[in-house]
C-alpha cells in the first residue's frame, strides 16, 4: 500500500509555515557553530546542475534522503492549476521496470489513451456543434482503453520495494513554492535509493494519470468543500490575493483538475524538474566519497536544461479593507490578514518575533488577554507567513470565539490589543524569552536525520546557501523592541486588511 501523503489543503491553520520555520530553525544553533558543522558537510554539484548536500552521522545505520524541487503549485500555469500536485502523485507510480508487468505493451496502451482523449477533446472543442452521440461514443472508448491499461499495473509496487528493504517515512509534499520527496533507508541500502530516485526523474512514467486525477478531485472535496476550515482558508486567500498565484488552491481548482492531460504534466516536468532546479540532502550513516560516485553514476545522465523563468506577476496594492463571509452552521471562525513583504525582506525576522510575542504559548499577549483573562476566545493564533513566503504574502490572525462571544467582539479586542502593542515597545524580558523559546521549538528537528535533511534542502532551495541555517540567528538576535513597534505600525493597517469569517447567517 502506498504511503499516505500529507494533504495539500490546510486541515487546520498552522502557526509556523515555511517562512517562519526557515527563520526559526537556526536559533537552535549559533553562527559560531558554522565552521565546526561545515566539517561534517560534503557539498558538490554535478555537471548538469544537480546539487547535493551530504552530512555524516554514524550514530545509527540509517540514512535519510530529501529531494527538494524549487517548484510548487504557485508555478502552475493559468488554467492548469494542480499540475505540480499531479506530478507529485505520478512520482509514486513507479518506473519503466517497477509498477508494471509488461512495460512494452503498457507504453502502447498509454499512448492509445492519449489518442482517444485527443479525439474526445477535438469533438468537445466544437462547442454547440459537437455531436452528443459522438461524444458519448468517444467517452466510452476512452474509458475502455483506460481500463485496458489497468491490466498492466502492479499497484503500489514502488513504495513496496522501499518498505521491503527497510524504508520508512516514504512520502512527498506539494507546497506553494516547492515540492519535496523523502524517506529513510538502512545504510546498506543506499544504492537502492540512488537507483529509484534517479529513475523516476530520468524516465518519468505517467501511469494511472486519469485515475489519480479523480483522487485529487476527491481530495479537494474532502479538504475544502467538506471542511469548514479548509473552505474558510481558501475563500480568504482568494479574497486577499487578486493576481498572486497564492490565491489558488495548492491542489488546483476542480474545473482545472478535471481537464488536466498527461501532456500538461509532461510539459510541467520538462520545464521545472531540471537538475539545476533540484537539490538533494543525504544525512546519516553515509560515506561522502561513495555517495558522490553513486550520484555521478545514477543522476549524471539527467540532461542539463535551462532554469525555468521566475514568476513575474506582482500583487497590486490593496485599495482598501476586504471582508468575506462563509456561511456555515459550525462554530464561528475568522481569519484576519495584513499584507506583508516576502521572506527575503530585511524585516522578515521581525514578523516572526511579533508572531511569537503575540501568540506563542500561555504567556503570549493574545492568549493572556483574549483567552485567559477576558475569555472571549477559545484560541487565537498569529501566523507570520501565510500561505507561503517566497512572494509577498500575509501576516494572519486566526480567531475562534468562545461560546457566547462573537466574531465582532473578538475583532474589536484584537484591534485594541494591536493598538496597545503598537503604542508601547515590548519589554526586553519578553523579547529575550521569545528568542529562547524559538530555539527550543526546533531542537528536535535538527537532532533527527530527516529533520536536518529537510531544513538543509529548504534553506538551499530558498536562499541558495544552506549556511543561512546558521547565519539567520544573527538576524533575529538583532531584532529590537523598536523594530517590533515599527513593523507593527507600518503593516497592521486597515487598508491592507482582509477578513474572512464563518457565520450561520448575518454577522453576529
Amino acid at each position: 500500500m502506498r504511503a499516505p501523503r500529507p494533504s495539500c489543503y490546510p486541515q487546520k491553520v498552522r502557526v509556523i509555515v515555511l517562512g517562519a520555520a526557515l527563520l526559526l530553525a537556526p536559533l537552535s544553533l549559533s553562527s559560531q557553530d558554522l565552521k565546526e558543522f561545515e566539517k561534517k558537510v560534503t557539498e558538490f554539484t554535478l555537471p548538469n546542475g544537480l546539487h547535493f548536500l551530504i552530512v555524516e552521522r554514524h550514530e545509527a545505520p540509517v540514512v535519510s534522503f530529501h529531494t527538494y524541487v524549487n517548484a510548487g503549485s504557485a508555478n502552475d500555469p493559468a488554467g492548469l492549476t494542480g499540475l505540480a500536485h499531479m506530478f507529485e502523485h505520478m512520482a509514486f507510480k513507479g518506473t519503466e521496470t517497477i509498477g508494471t508487468n509488461n512495460w512494452a505493451e503498457e507504453k502502447k496502451v498509454l499512448q492509445s489513451i492519449e489518442d482517444a482523449y485527443d479525439q474526445l477533446e477535438a469533438e468537445r472543442n466544437k462547442g454547440p456543434a459537437a455531436s452528443p452521440v459522438k461524444l458519448q461514443s468517444l467517452d466510452g472508448s476512452l474509458k475502455l482503453v483506460i481500463g485496458r491499461a489497468e491490466g498492466f499495473v502492479d499497484p503500489n509496487k514502488y513504495t513496496t520495494v522501499i518498505e521491503e528493504n527497510g524504508g520508512a517515512g516514504v512520502n512527498a509534499d506539494t507546497n506553494l513554492g516547492y515540492t519535496e520527496y523523502y524517506y529513510s533507508l538502512p545504510s546498506n541500502r543506499i544504492e537502492l535509493w540512488f537507483l529509484l530516485e534517479s529513475q523516476r526523474f530520468l524516465h518519468p512514467v505517467f501511469r494511472q494519470f486519469y485515475k489519480e486525477r479523480d483522487v485529487v478531485m476527491e481530495e479537494h472535496r474532502r479538504n475544502v468543500d467538506s471542511s469548514v476550515q479548509g473552505l474558510l482558508s481558501q475563500t480568504f486567500k482568494a479574497a486577499a490575493f487578486e493576481a498572486s498565484p497564492y490565491r489558488n488552491p495548492p491542489g488546483g481548482w476542480p474545473s482545472d483538475i478535471a481537464s488536466l492531460r498527461v501532456s500538461d504534466a509532461r510539459a510541467f516536468f520538462e520545464k521545472y524538474y531540471v537538475p539545476a532546479n533540484i537539490n538533494i540532502a543525504i544525512v546519516g550513516d553515509v560515506v561522502p566519497a561513495a555517495a558522490k560516485r553513486m550520484a555521478e553514476r545514477y543522476f549524471g545522465p539527467l540532461p542539463a536544461r535551462a532554469l525555468p523563468p521566475s514568476i513575474h506577476t506582482q500583487e497590486p496594492p490593496q485599495p482598501g479593507p476586504k471582508t468575506v463571509l462563509v456561511e456555515s452552521p459550525s462554530q464561528p471562525l475568522a481569519l484576519i490578514g495584513y499584507k506583508r513583504p516576502d521572506q527575503f525582506d530585511k524585516d522578515d525576522p521581525v514578523f516572526d518575533a511579533i508572531a511569537m510575542i503575540l501568540s506563542s504559548g500561555r504567556t503570549s499577549m493574545l492568549y493572556k488577554d483574549m483567552v485567559q483573562e477576558k475569555r472571549l476566545a477559545l484560541g487565537v493564533q498569529a501566523i507570520p507567513t501565510f500561505p507561503d513566503g517566497q512572494y509577498a504574502n500575509l501576516f494572519v490572525f486566526f480567531l475562534a470565539p468562545a461560546q457566547g462571544h462573537s466574531i465582532e467582539e473578538n475583532q474589536r479586542e484584537l484591534d485594541a490589543l494591536l493598538g496597545r502593542f503598537e503604542a508601547k515597545p515590548v519589554d526586553a524580558e519578553t523579547l529575550a524569552r521569545v528568542k529562547t523559546k524559538a530555539r527550543a521549538l526546533v531542537i528536535g528537528r535538527l537532532d533527527s536525520n530527516a529533520g536536518l535533511a529537510s531544513l538543509l534542502t529548504r534553506y538551499y532551495g530558498s536562499y541558495g546557501d544552506w549556511r543561512k541555517l546558521f547565519t539567520s540567528i544573527d538576524d533575529i538576535n538583532k531584532v529590537t523592541a523598536e523594530d517590533v513597534r515599527r513593523v507593527a505600525v507600518k503593516y497592521f493597517v486597515t487598508k491592507s486588511r482582509t477578513m474572512a469569517y464563518t457565520s450561520a447567517g448575518a454577522r453576529q
